[in-house]
């Protein structure tokens, strides 16, 4: 049996970009609670974008990061008569912003890099060229429900 939904909390916008997408991705990078220094690894990965991309806003290339790494489609697995099939099933938009974000704050942390401002600029940098680890991980995603488009009549 299928439960409510519960209401979805609101998050405030961020107070220097007013955005609320800047604060679930500060939220994302928070770890046991410290959002003081998740917003200054943020805001200072914006200044290092700022510094390393010439002629352009790193809040701008932030926006356009997180919009390549939204995905479109990805598979779930449906189980019908013993065997489990992988799916194709369009990505709503709260849940493309999420794995964006869960997918960009990932692979920055895996970089190599020495300070995790550093890892995040370059990570969000190579994001909004369409290179990178979280970009190659959403073409799989894609890819994976590509190759299984013969099960999309078990859609529900």
């Amino acid at each position: 049996m299928r439960r409510r939904r519960a209401p979805v909390r609101e998050i405030l916008p961020d107070p220097i970009y007013n955005s609320k997408l800047v604060s679930k991705f500060i939220n994302g990078i928070m770890l046991d609670g410290k959002k003081s220094i998740a917003s200054k690894i943020f805001y200072d990965a914006i200044e290092l974008i700022e510094k390393k991309v010439e002629g352009e806003k790193g809040i701008d290339i932030f926006y356009k990061a997180v919009e390549n790494i939204k995905p479109i489609m990805e598979v779930k697995s449906r189980r019908i008569g013993g065997a489990t099939y992988q799916v194709p099933v369009e990505v709503r938009p709260a849940r493309q912003q999420a794995l964006a974000i869960r997918w960009i704050i990932s692979f920055a942390r895996k970089r190599s890099e020495r300070t995790m401002k550093d890892r995040l600029a370059n990570e969000l940098i190579d994001a909004a060229n369409e290179r990178g680890a979280s970009y190659k991980k959403k073409e799989d995603t894609y890819k994976m429900a590509e190759a299984n488009k013969a099960f999309a009549h078990y859609r529900w």
